[in-house]
């Protein structure tokens, strides 16, 4: 079998303009970024607003395991089957980011024979998209130094300066670091860090604004620090906010990409589900659901972290509510869940499918909450054995859930047609009746307790003496009706990767908080979870090249 990149280097790509006239669009709506890649106009995703809305699907998945699930593959897969069943479909999808690509995980533009093209485009630098994000965060952050270098007219204490710089790559060595040495001429000294570039507020602002007006409007409510009397500093106070959208006027703009099999595809933003929101943008999302009668999204990691923040956060910037919800997970995955050991995945172990089945249960039971139609989506492996298989289909039976296995990997479209047929029966015959977890008038410290014991299955939140300080603050703020943004490991249910399955009768610890009043989100840090990746002993990168004729190898 080919691997992923060699698979996507043997398509003969169509040209952008002729794939994305199947949704309605013309050359005049698109500013080209080459012969296949294109960000789509204002003017268009203005005009289409009078439009219906079509279906909408959420892909989502168990927690993950190194054993891997394939989301993103799936999500694809999905969207060139409903096309071939005769469903007009676009699919919604977030930009990779290069700490992953370069670290673990290597490419994320699907695998196999779904992948979303041109895939070294898309994981390298793209439209420039993140790269724009870095340098209008790293510009906010020059901003406040010079502001207190030059005179600190707001009064900010730079011991309370909460504005990180940022940079698209996992490097450890700048987690904390000390600016302003060298003398007056050099600034202020005081500790600083950095961010990936995923986990910027800006990221996550682009991926929920809906137009330039919004964009800058939350921009100007960005908390970067406080003053001497504690009193929070914000961008507008700065008088920044138009400078800083002018950095971002086109990368607020959705890119059109598309499939091995020509499906349109708006790929767009890429917020992190372990420590951001998780979902691509608000943009995409809403524009692809005006132009196409069936539209598939995803959201980062297991359902309890990018599903639920899809269903209680961006959900309320979208037009509609998913129709249905996809739970992917694999048979290998489940049996890491059941208690087996990476080396022995490829063994048949029943016992170990149905211990591991506990954590998809939990998955279907709390999209069940919100009133959602669901359906498991089983990415096959060769190694799955009909007995495993079977138990599998048994226990989705007992909870009355439908099941399909799905081969998009290895059958691109074809593999995936069952799961269309079965997907579209659902929604066609099931009603979605939406409800969020949690209710705006909630304290902060009620939103995180029912997502703790509702999604995750624990009992109770414990707060350190620095979160219960911030709680009191933020309610004099007037932040206490915020949503929240769990950022917790995306292994385990309870902040400690290690309780695989689904745990029960935990705590989680939140050590503090982060206010992205930009956004419209508090986020919660919980156990030792990062906001600046690492890189692990062998990165993805010690396989990447670029030969002579600008090839590039190795992006899996």
């Amino acid at each position: 079998m080919k691997t992923d990149i060699e698979i996507a280097q043997s398509v003969a790509l169509k040209p952008i303009t002729e794939i994305v006239e199947k949704v309605g669009i013309t050359y005049d709506d698109i500013e080209l970024y080459g012969k296949y890649k294109a960000k789509l106009s204002f003017d268009k995703m203005n005009a289409v607003k009078s439009n219906s809305v079509g279906k909408l699907i959420l892909v989502t998945a168990i927690n993950p395991t190194p054993a891997g699930e394939g989301k993103s593959t799936m999500s694809i897969g999905l969207a060139d089957a409903l096309n071939k069943i005769g469903k007009k479909t676009m699919i919604a999808l977030r930009e990779p980011s290069l700490g992953p690509v370069m670290g673990i995980k290597g490419g994320a533009a699907g695998g196999g024979y779904s992948q979303v093209l041109p895939m070294e485009d898309i994981n390298l630098h793209f439209t420039g998209d993140v790269h724009a994000i870095t340098t209008a965060n790293n510009a906010l952050a020059a901003l406040i130094d010079n502001h207190i270098q030059q005179g600190n007219e707001l009064n900010i204490d730079p011991r309370r300066v909460i504005w990180k710089r940022v940079v698209d790559l996992n490097d450890r060595a700048l987690r904390q670091v000390t600016v302003g040495l060298g003398g007056p001429l050099n600034g202020v000294p005081r500790e600083d860090g950095f961010d990936i570039t995923v986990a910027s507020e800006i990221m996550a602002i682009l991926c929920l604004a809906t137009g330039l007006e919004d964009l800058k409007k939350r921009l100007a409510s960005i908390v970067v620090a406080y003053d001497y009397q504690r009193k929070p500093i914000y961008v507008k106070d700065l008088k920044v906010e138009g400078a800083l959208t002018l950095i971002l006027k086109d990368a607020i703009k959705p890119n059109l990409v598309q499939t091995i099999y020509g499906t349109p595809a708006l790929v767009h933003g890429g917020p992190f589900a372990n420590i951001a929101h998780g979902c691509n943008s608000v943009l995409a999302t809403t524009t692809a659901l005006h132009l196409a009668d069936y539209t598939v999204t995803e959201a980062g990691f297991g359902a309890d972290l990018g599903a639920e923040k899809f269903l209680d956060i961006k959900v309320p910037n979208l037009p509609t509510n998913p129709d249905a919800v996809v739970i992917v997970a694999t048979l290998r995955a489940l049996k890491m869940h059941g208690g087996v050991d990476k080396s022995q995945l490829n063994e048949e172990n029943l016992q170990a499918v149905a211990d591991g089945f506990a954590n998809l249960k939990r998955h279907v039971e709390n999209i069940r909450k919100y009133g959602l139609p669901v359906v498991v989506a089983i990415n096959e492996f060769a190694s799955d054995t009909e007995a495993e298989i079977q138990v599998l289909k048994d226990l989705c039976a007992e909870i009355a859930v439908p099941v399909e296995l799905a081969s998009v990997w290895e059958n691109g479209a074809e593999g995936g047609l069952a799961l269309a047929r079965t997907l579209v029966q659902v929604i066609d015959k099931e009603q979605s009746n939406y409800k969020a977890i949690y209710q705006k008038e909630d304290s902060l410290e009620e939103k995180m307790t029912k997502i703790v014991r509702e999604i995750y299955g624990g009992k109770t939140v414990q707060l350190s003496v620095k979160a219960k300080t911030q709680l009191k603050q933020f309610k004099e703020f007037g932040w206490d009706s915020l949503p929240v943004c769990m950022a917790k490991t995306q292994y385990s249910f309870s902040d400690n990767q290690t309780l695989l399955g689904a745990p029960t009768d935990f705590d989680i610890t939140i050590r503090e908080f982060v206010p992205k009043t930009g956004a419209g989100f508090i986020v919660a840090l919980t156990g030792d979870v990062m906001t600046m990746p690492g890189l692990p002993k062998k990165p993805a990168a010690l396989n990447m090249d670029v030969l002579n004729d600008g090839t590039v190898i190795g992006l899996f």
